[in-house]
Order: structure tokens, then sequence, then C-alpha cells
């Protein structure tokens, strides 16, 4: 029997038009979007539609990262797992930082070396899941997942933020504990894996 809220009216309604799903489906179309206006702030200290457009383009971002949490939020809710979400809500959710970080090296705002590092981490351990998953071996994200995301996040807000100062010391340093723990994170995942992998039988005689 459905819970209480998924009876509801909202909850219906959530239901039937398979709400977590269309936020994805926005998240992703919004992204080029997000591009526009941030590629097109590169002078934004000069003040005039620079400046507006890495305001709004900070906006977009921070809206885009809390879509991402809502959708997970309503499909955990109203029991909405579906293929398609499994599958779109990561990509977009990757697709989404990877725009903002290579962004912000054309820009000249970020290091390439750092997002190199992030990119490898985050399509290397997406790619050894799949693997994982296709041996029916299934590892649990690390406990770190969530704290890596919300720093990601973190520095990246800091560096679209339009203010200078002792606003990019905080970028530096909240993007370098980002880093730290993308790194550390996805070393723990490669290690339980192994742990949790059983060994391949050997080859009857």
């Amino acid at each position: 029997m459905p819970a209480a809220n998924q009876r509801s009216p909202f909850g219906r309604l959530v239901r039937a038009v398979s709400l977590p799903n269309v936020l994805t489906c926005v998240r992703i179309l919004l992204i080029p979007v997000f591009l526009w206006l941030i590629l097109s702030s590169g002078d934004w200290q000069d003040g005039g539609s620079a400046l507006t457009h890495r305001w709004w383009a900070l906006a977009t971002f921070i809206l885009l990262m809390f879509t991402d949490q809502l959708d997970g939020f309503l499909a955990r809710k109203y029991e909405i797992i579906t293929d398609f979400g499994k599958l779109a809500d990561p990509i977009a959710d990757k697709a989404l930082m990877i725009s903002a970080l290579v962004s912000l090296n054309i820009l000249g705002d970020l290091w390439w070396w750092v997002t190199i590092v992030i990119v490898v981490r985050e399509l290397g351990i997406t790619v050894w899941r799949m693997v994982l998953a296709r041996r029916g071996n299934v590892v649990p994200a690390s406990k770190g997942g969530k704290l890596k995301t919300v720093l990601q996040t973190l520095a990246v807000t800091l560096y679209i933020l339009p203010l200078s100062g002792a606003w990019d010391w905080a970028a530096h340093v909240a993007m370098a504990a980002a880093l730290i723990v993308t790194v550390v994170t996805g070393i723990q995942y490669l290690l339980d894996s192994r742990r949790q992998t059983p060994p391949t039988p050997a080859p009857a005689a």
C-alpha cells in the first residue's frame, strides 16, 4: 500500500510527471545556458554586462546544484527510482561540474591540472563502477563521497563568485580541500572494491 506522502496531491503529481526525471532533464538542458553566462563573464572586474553575466552564472550554478539534491530527495521520498534516473542523474551531475571546471580553466581562474585530476578520478570511478556492476558486484560509495561533492560545489561557487581579495584565498583553500578528498575517496573506493570483489576461479585442469 502506498505511503501517506505518496497518496497526497503533491505526491501523486510528483509520481505522475516523474518530477525527479524532469528536474534531471532541466539540469542537462540548462548547462549550455550556464556555459554561455560564465564564458561571457571573463572581464567581470570591469563591470558592465560581464559582471551581470557572472552573477547570473553563479545563480544558475547554485540552482542546478540545488535541483541535483532536490531530485534525489524526491526520488527517495516518493520511490521514483527509474532506469533513466539511474543513468541520467550522474551524467547530469558530472557534466555540470566538469563544465564549470573547464570554464574556469578557459577563463584563467583555475589551473588545468586541478580539473584533470578531478575529471580522471570522477570518470575513472564511474567506469569502474560499471565494470563491477556487470560482474554483479556493487560497492557502496564511501562516506566521503557526499563531503567530496559539498567541497567541490563550495569551491566552484567561490571561484565563480565575482568578488576578489579574501574570497580568492577562500576559493583556493576550498578547492585544495576538495582535491584532497576527491583523490582520497577515489583511492578508498578502489581499495574497498578490491576487498569485496571475489577472486576469479582458476580454470579447471
